[in-house]
């Protein structure tokens, strides 16, 4: 009886009259009644799926003024997945937005019952999260620092301390504990309803009981949706329909692939203690044990995500309402033995059920929200990957500003649909990586993991040649690339079981690359960048590229600029180089993960110009960067050209034969700061020139190189990569790069009137260099990125990323800092000398380490190092 009170939608008395006149005229309807309502001919918005994400996004919406929104739910309201979620809201998080995000969610939890007079169930009971390990420990305090940071209570406490907190808890294999008061329990489905209660009194219409068949799309916008009850013409849709977000995706005449799998996901209910539970008893998170425990009317409701997860609905099978799944004691025994481990009086508790009901996740641990890069006004929120509850109010808010201002409050690139490709939408793929994703959520994840199925999705044609080399292989995008080159000696097992928050096995095999960058010639495949060709019969090309970058790009052929593709706010929302290779035909370079959002945006913006074509060009070319002072001689000899600055100056592009192969772009630019060449050469010679290259460059002491020493080149040069560094909230004035916008090139560009406002204005955050002073290499934690920034003792940012420099011979972090008032809090204005007068400290798992702060340019970083050649940085800006 106490299992279905939990899960039926109308639990409690409704008090909000909007609410009851809606629901009792829905529920004394009989079901022919119900079939032959009239839906509205038209909308701004409908909303598919009545679980908390859409009830999320259209309350938020209709706060912020929308109210013409129609939101429709194939069988009733907060009856899919949102009914039996286990009703846990946690803050604590890896990722700075999901932290943001889940904050957002409790506070609006908090009062929405005040605001709307149902009852949501919630209670703050705070959350413990175990530690069975120091590596584990580690981990919580690296998310225990980034809590405290973000005004989230938080602290680290002793096994001690965990067994006066929670008497019932066996501690004796802990080694600590963090312990998050403010954490709160809450019933899901509840919540969705008074979500959908604000939101009909706001004007919003809410019809269950109806299928969305398609959505209506013409000439790549959205224009209507189909329902089995007709047709609804409209601006905006939002698909919310969780794990069947997949399958709607595709119905559309231009399908949207949303990359999302279900898995069976498994909680047991108790019956009462002898002395039960109180109400505000704290959640466990059993991370090692991949168990949570929380209170359930004075019982236990505990689940967990099992090494060995179940896929389910592969083929597509579909249903109106999620019916509880059959349930599998094998299968969860695991699961049962770990909590009656760590609760041992509950051997004796009656179970009155075990729950099995699915979830859904993604390729990548993370939800997927924003709009689609096809279809334009085609909006989604779905992916949750069991974390629906946490981030239902913040990702609901964060899409209804995307929707109503065209961006979001902060930055959400980690979630954005556009980082994903139609590539990673094969069914097979999604299955196997949501068996490997799943065991994830509570998997300690050290620094530079890497996704172990799904792999080889996307090679260059040099993978085998470089893998037989010792190549060890990160994706990216759904490309390989490699990290590093194990060498012969190297045990190649060891290493790669090798996973630490310390010191790691790599670093030897990186300094000889790094060194041999430095004083000899190297060889890194970087064929997974982005490449666009933009093409026009007149000069339609130039001027739309002047318009969607803030450099300026009318510059003899041949030369190349590097420049940001900016939006309304002056912020990146792309960071490349482009190459002209005629008077109306330019190449551009951008990230691997900018391959659809940038597709995307150049759409978006570009002119329907027959005379205008942009091609993506990615697969067409093997991009090899030859790194050091001795490039010029490997070249030279290949092709029997001059290659000194004199004959081929810095950023200039040429196309040349190399070796017997002709027609490879030969760029003078490495993405590094170090002297060397890009070779971008048509994929039938990739394997020509690659041989070519490595046995000319023998006597020059080639060797291949990898994207672990790229990093560390390219931080200690104080370069920024987009969607690490720089992101849409980020301008070019707050990160040094002046140079690299043309405010008065003659034509107006997007992102201007912003940029010359903060130039009058000042800016809010300064992109800053950290060297790390007291901290040993060998023996103290390593920064990765996101720790937090102290100035004299007061918080002003977080690292973005990091890498040891084997040049200066300590870690430098990059990372933006903020001016903070003592007063007020706000944000104040940050000058080159409020940089220069602060003492700063990094944050690494909640030790404070010393460091020197740099910025722009930092020609002096290198004077007192002993090097071959001298490293010039003085013209940093434009090399």
């Amino acid at each position: 009886v106490m299992f279905y009170r939990l899960l039926s939608v109308a639990r409690r008395q409704r008090t909000s009259p909007g609410w009851q006149n809606w629901s009792s005229m829905r529920s004394n309807m009989s079901t022919a009644e119900a079939q032959s309502i009239a839906l509205p001919a038209q909308a701004q918005v409908v909303i598919c799926g009545g679980g908390i994400m859409g009830t999320s996004v259209a309350y938020h919406l209709s706060k912020m003024g929308w109210t013409d929104i129609i939101l429709l739910e194939q069988g009733r309201l907060a009856a899919g997945s949102t009914r039996f979620c286990a009703g846990i809201l946690s803050t604590a998080r890896h990722l700075t937005i999901e932290q943001k995000m889940a904050d957002y969610s409790n506070k609006l939890y908090h009062q929405l019952e005040q605001e709307t007079g149902i009852q949501t169930g919630y209670i703050r009971t705070g959350s413990i999260f175990l530690a069975q390990t120091q590596d584990r420990l580690i981990s919580l305090k690296r998310i225990n620092s980034s809590l405290n940071v973000t005004g989230i209570p938080s602290e680290i406490i002793s096994p001690k301390k965990v067994a006066e907190l929670y008497p019932l808890l066996n501690v004796h294999d802990l080694v600590g504990a963090m312990h998050v008061p403010e954490d709160a329990v809450v019933s899901s489905a509840d919540v969705a309803l008074a979500l959908a209660s604000a939101a009909s009194q706001n004007g919003v219409q809410i019809y269950d009981r109806t299928t969305v068949l398609h959505i209506m799309v013409k000439k790549g916008q959205v224009t209507g949706v189909e329902t089995d009850k007709g047709q609804i013409e409209c601006q905006y849709f939002v698909n919310c329909a969780g794990q069947w977000a997949y399958e709607l995706g595709l119905s559309n005449e231009e399908p949207v692939s949303i990359p999302l799998h279900a898995c069976e996901h498994f909680y047991l209910l108790t019956r009462p203690l002898e002395t039960p539970l109180q109400s505000n008893t704290p959640t466990i998170v059993d991370a090692d044990g991949r168990i949570y425990i929380r209170n359930w009317q004075g019982g236990i409701l505990s689940g967990g995500f099992e090494k060995n997860p179940k896929p389910i609905f592969t083929e597509g099978k579909n249903q109106l309402e999620i019916q509880n799944l059959q349930e599998d004691w094998d299968h969860f025994e695991p699961l049962l033995s770990s909590l009656l481990r760590r609760m041992p009086e509950l051997e004796t508790l009656e179970i009155m059920k075990l729950v099995n009901c699915p979830e859904t996740f993604t390729p990548d641990m993370r939800c997927i929200m924003g709009e689609s890069p096809v279809v334009q006004g085609y909006f989604v929120l779905a992916g949750m990957n069991s974390a629906g509850l946490s981030f239902g109010g913040g990702a609901g808010k964060y899409l209804a500003e995307w929707m109503v201002h065209g961006y979001p409050s902060e930055n959400i690139w980690d979630l954005d649909l556009k980082r994903f490709g139609a590539l990673q939408s094969s069914r097979t793929f999604l299955r196997h990586r949501v068996m490997e994703v799943m065991p994830l959520i509570y998997d300690l994840k050290v620094p530079r993991w890497d996704f172990q199925t799904g792999r080889q999705l996307r090679t260059s044609p040099l993978y085998d040649r470089l893998d037989a080399q010792g190549a060890r292989w990160m994706e990216k995008h759904g490309f390989e690339r490699p990290k590093y080159f194990v060498p012969p000696d190297k045990d190649l097992l060891a290493l790669e079981q090798s996973k630490t928050f310390y010191k790691p096995d790599w670093f030897d095999i990186v300094e000889a690359e790094v060194k041999c960058c430095k004083e000899a010639v190297c060889v890194i495949d970087m064929s997974s960048f982005t490449k666009f060709e933009i093409t026009s019969t007149g000069d339609q090309a130039l001027e739309i590229l002047q318009y969607l970058f803030s450099n300026d790009l009318d510059v003899p052929v041949g030369h190349i600029v590097h420049t940001g593709m900016l939006n309304e706010g002056g912020g990146y929302e792309n960071d490349c180089s482009i190459a002209r290779l005629n008077k109306r035909s330019f190449f551009m370079i951008s990230p691997t993960d900018q391959q659809v959002h940038c597709w995307a945006w150049l759409k978006k913006h570009m002119p329907k110009d027959n005379n205008l074509l942009l091609e993506d060009v990615t697969w067409k070319y093997t991009a090899l960067n030859l790194i050091g002072p001795r490039a010029v001689d490997v070249l030279s000899e290949l092709s029997y050209a001059p290659m000194t600055p004199d004959h081929f100056p810095t950023l200039f592009c040429k196309e040349m034969s190399v070796g017997y192969a002709n027609g490879i772009r030969v760029m003078s630019m490495t993405h590094t700061g170090e002297p060397g060449f890009m070779l971008y050469i048509p994929i039938e010679y990739a394997l020509h020139v690659y041989n070519e290259v490595m046995n000319v460059g023998q006597k020059y002491g080639i060797r291949n190189a990898g994207y672990y020493a790229l990093r560390s080149l390219r931080i200690e040069k104080f370069f920024a990569f987009w969607g690490q560094d720089l992101n849409t909230l980020t301008t070019p004035l707050e990160c040094g790069r002046e140079s690299w916008v043309k405010l008065e090139k003659g034509m107006d560009f997007i992102g201007r009137e912003a940029l010359l406002q903060q130039k009058q204005n000042g800016v809010y955050k300064r992109f800053t260099m950290f060297i790390l002073d007291d901290h040993d290499t060998d023996l103290d934690l390593w920064p990765w990125w996101g720790e937090p920034i102290f100035r004299n003792g007061q918080y002003v940012g977080k690292t973005t990323s990091s890498a040891y420099s084997y040049t200066l011979e300590r870690h430098v972090c990059l990372g933006f800092v903020h001016n903070f008032s003592e007063d007020s809090g706000e944000e104040q204005v940050v000058t080159a000398d409020f940089i220069n007068r602060g003492e700063y400290e990094i944050d690494i798992a909640g030790h404070r380490f010393q460091a020197k702060a740099k910025l722009y340019p930092v020609t002096s970083l290198f004077a007192h190092k002993r090097r071959k050649d001298d490293v010039e940085l003085s013209d940093l800006h434009g090399k």
